[in-house]
Order: C-alpha cells, then sequence, then structure tokens
C-alpha cells in the first residue's frame, strides 16, 4: 500500500471483490485501513468440528451463507447447540468459550465473520464452560 492509500483510507468506500481476499479476510487494518474491524469468509468441511475457543475482547457476529451449521457452548448446566441455516446471523460475545460444528457429511459450511478487533484472535479452550459475568 502506497504513502497516498494510506493517507486516503479515511475518506473512501473501500471495495474488495471476491477473488481478492487475503486468505480468509476480506476487510482488516492490512487490507483495507479499518481500524476496528476485522472480516472474512470461512469455509468448514462436511463432518468437522473447530476446538473449543473464544475471540478474546472481540465481538463476533457470524452470517451464515451456506450449509447448516451448529454453534455450541455451556450455559453453567449443560452445552447448548443452535442449529442454524443459510441466511441466520449469530453474535457470539467477548470471551464466551463456544465450537462450531459441521455435522452433514456432503455440504460444507460458509460463514461470513465480522469482528470488533484487527486480528482474527481464536483462543484455544481444553473445553467450554460458562462464562460469568458480574
Amino acid at each position: 500500500m502506497t504513502t497516498h492509500e494510506k493517507s486516503s483510507l479515511g475518506n473512501r468506500v473501500h471495495h474488495v471483490r471476491a477473488g481478492e481476499l487475503d486468505g480468509n479476510t476480506a476487510l482488516s487494518g492490512a487490507t483495507v485501513g479499518s481500524r476496528r474491524l476485522w472480516m472474512g469468509l470461512v469455509e468448514n468441511p462436511p463432518s468437522s468440528s473447530t476446538d473449543n475457543h473464544h475471540h478474546g475482547d472481540s465481538e463476533a457476529g457470524i452470517y451464515v451463507v451456506s450449509g447448516h451449521p451448529v454453534f455450541v457452548y455451556h450455559d453453567g448446566t449443560k452445552e447448548v447447540r443452535i442449529p442454524a441455516g443459510p441466511g441466520d446471523f449469530l453474535l457470539v460475545p467477548p470471551f464466551v468459550p463456544h465450537r462450531e460444528e459441521n455435522p452433514d457429511p456432503d455440504e460444507p459450511v460458509v460463514v461470513v465473520i465480522a469482528r470488533t478487533s484487527q486480528e482474527p484472535i481464536k483462543v484455544p479452550l481444553p473445553e467450554l464452560y460458562h462464562l460469568d459475568r458480574p
């Protein structure tokens, strides 16, 4: 990115075309000069599960493009499973332990994720637990 490009980052609309993602990253400080937002496209293969994790102090907004993911968290008593489908939105608050599963043996899951951070923070955890908030 040139000095001129960096100086004009805050006064124009930025367009990242479908084939121009930096890995999974579409919008970030590095790609378009975003200051408080990371956004990307993630695909989870059939019959897969992420590890248990949280996203630090970042909120994560998720939009399901295709597939039927299941989002799992702990409510203090048991694991709660939230099935989702195309067109659904989910919010994962800061520090909430969770995991994403794709139980379908044939179809991948594609989601758009937006986080209130510059980095795709993912803190692995050995197990899910309930996050007690004051």
